[in-house]
């Protein structure tokens, strides 16, 4: 019989209960989901490095109940092929005003700002940030959204800071150990 894994991850209590009820989460790209650095090649294409940990996160996410949705002031096709890989298909792309894409988002979805977690690293970001019951920022991050974030990562955006925002959103969930537990399956 394979041993029962204990999970290692720890979350003060507070922070827990504010990403209790969360179902979606708001994703920027630049920053949190990459290094926020942009590769252009010869031809022009925007090419983009992606972590796998964040990757396997955001599908932990869904898995655990919890919509995510990513809104990006940029558009690639690179972009547009790691988002449909992970199965995202609440995308907006190449706006600069958030707010607007994500209260279309809760309408839809029957949510409201208070079952809305969001993740951002700049200005762009802050007007989602400030709604949702839960703002996570990476330490890479411009001051402001450090400075309006509920929990700042310890892993730099694009380094698995989008995991650590997945894990936190999935342990407050109750989801956690049980997803943990079928992965040894």
């Amino acid at each position: 019989m394979t041993p029962t894994l204990v999970p290692a991850l720890n979350f003060p209590p507070e922070l827990l209960l504010k990403a209790q009820g969360v179902r979606v989460a708001f994703f920027d790209v630049d920053g949190v989901l990459t290094d926020g650095g942009l590769y252009f090649s010869a031809q022009g294409e925007t090419l983009k490095r992606f972590n796998t940990l964040d990757g396997q996160g955001i599908k932990l996410l869904q898995r655990a109940g919890i919509t995510p949705v990513v809104i990006t002031g940029r558009d690639s096709e690179p972009l547009r092929l790691r988002l449909k890989a992970l199965g995202i298909d609440r995308a907006y792309f190449g706006t600069e005003d958030k707010r607007p894409p994500a209260e279309q988002t809760l309408q839809a979805l029957g949510l409201s700002w208070q079952q809305a977690a969001a993740m951002g690293d700049d200005w762009p970001d802050l007007p989602v940030m400030q709604r949702a019951a839960l703002a996570c920022a990476p330490p890479n991050g411009h001051a402001e959204a450090r400075a309006l974030a509920h929990y700042v990562t310890q892993a730099r955006g694009g380094e698995g800071a989008a995991r650590e925002f997945c894990d936190l959103l999935v342990v407050a969930s109750g989801r956690y150990a049980a997803l943990l537990e079928e992965s040894t399956r």
